[in-house]
């Protein structure tokens, strides 16, 4: 067969897209999603042994649902120590301290309750207590090479993912951005998803964790083409394919619907219930697929700006979704109908209307309007988009090659803000 057909955009040639014709999908042995879940967290650490390590953030300590997981802990004669100290972009030398605080125990499995940072802390705990090694040593895909210690992970935010992910991210000083340890071994082993433990979050907390969310299910499903050698270890990110493709338009339906609502009415169920229910499928679809631009803008952004990791990548998504164009439209139209499911037209139209549904909804959750108002000055988008195409892992699973033109404009289109 020949190459696929090319036609034109808005001026510039568009290859037609490769038809998604593989699928990987890589998640938890198991899965619980629904108010009242949480339940079902003594039953599953008991499947792993009797000695349990607990990672939880400290305000959740004396919640009554804590408390509740506690006592069917003591019900059912599981010895647990707990740790507490999780710190935001979590530093290296907080897993050495929180492995320490299980020293003596054994556990048989862990626990992680809370955000993104006590979920990866607890990926990299359950990595240290079974080797020695400096964890520098993982950096980077496909580099455990072992079984880590089990890992039930209950969420309390929705956004990160990371409760069904094979990626933790840790700040080591010794490195001028964050570091990722990318393993499909780090996926936990079973997530428990209860949309009540996010009642009440906070809407800064609801707008920055659920717009990454959404970035994460369109950046997988505009990811690029894989060819894939089945002999041979896969890599983490596959890019974007039929079966996580399914995940990720399913999971920016439930967000698109429910994060306005969740924003303004912390204690709407229905919006907290959609907006968990997206997080974790847009989960699933970038730890297989895995994301590209506008994560990998925001590394360098927030190291520059020290804001919350949502804040970059939701401000950047539709200047992002813009560069994609010309390259990702059936993808971007497919996006807009996900959205919105009785939007009509061609798939430009459809795109296009995607693209201005996503600026709706980062207004409308109260992001800044432009990079200027983050704080960064016009002389730095250099350093940031340099930065941004030195992180190859995200800048390669782009669905063109990304280069100092195409990365310089989102970055600036996005430091002036406006109509993306």
């Amino acid at each position: 067969m020949g190459a696929p057909a090319a036609r034109a955009l808005g001026g510039r040639v568009m290859p037609a897209p490769v038809s998604m014709g593989h699928g990987v999908l890589r998640a938890p042995d198991a899965l619980h999603f629904g108010e009242g879940a949480r339940v079902s967290i003594a039953p599953a650490v008991e499947k792993f042994g009797r000695r349990l390590g607990v990672i939880v953030d400290a305000f959740f300590l004396d919640s009554p649902e804590f408390l509740e997981v506690l006592k069917s802990l003591d019900d059912r004669g599981i010895e647990y120590r707990t740790f507490s100290d999780v710190v935001p972009e979590l530093p290296l030398d907080s897993v050495e301290i929180a492995a320490a605080r299980f020293s003596g125990l054994e556990p048989d499995a862990l626990l992680a309750y809370g955000g993104g940072s006590a979920i990866d802390l607890a990926k990299l705990v359950a990595l240290r207590l079974v080797t020695s090694e400096p964890l520098a040593e993982f950096y980077g895909e496909n580099r455990v090479g072992r079984t880590v210690l089990p890992l039930i992970a209950v969420p309390t935010t929705a956004g990160t993912g990371s409760e069904v992910t094979s990626v933790a991210v840790v700040s080591d000083p010794s490195h001028a951005l964050k570091v990722g340890i990318s393993d499909p071994v780090l996926i936990p082993r079973v997530a428990i998803v209860d949309p009540e433990l996010t009642l009440g979050a906070p809407p800064s907390i609801t707008a920055y964790s659920g717009i990454d969310a959404l970035a994460h299910a369109i950046e997988s499903h505009t990811a690029r083409d894989m060819r894939l050698d089945w002999s041979k270890t896969l890599p983490v990110a596959t890019g974007a394919n039929r079966l996580n493709s399914g995940f990720a338009l399913g999971a920016i339906g439930a967000l698109g619907a429910s994060l306005v609502d969740a924003y303004r009415d912390g204690g709407d169920r229905a919006a907290r219930r959609n907006n968990a229910y997206g997080a974790t499928l847009a989960g699933i679809a970038f730890s297989n697929a895995g994301v590209h631009l506008g994560h990998a803008v925001q590394y360098p952004l927030g190291a520059l700006t020290k804001t919350p990791h949502g804040m970059g990548t939701g401000l950047l998504l539709p200047y992002v979704m813009r560069a994609c164009m010309p390259w990702r439209v059936e993808r971007l139209a497919e996006v807009g109908t996900a959205l919105v499911p009785a939007m009509t037209g061609t798939a430009e139209e459809r795109a296009e209307a995607a693209i201005s549904r996503v600026a709706g909804i980062t207004r409308a959750i109260g992001l800044p309007r432009s990079l200027r108002e983050m704080g960064v000055a016009k002389s730095q988008l250099d350093e940031i988009v340099e930065k941004s195409l030195g992180i190859a892992r995200l800048i390669g699973n782009a669905p063109f090659e990304a280069n100092t033109e195409i990365v310089g404009e989102i970055v600036r289109n996005a430091y002036v803000g406006g109509a993306p």
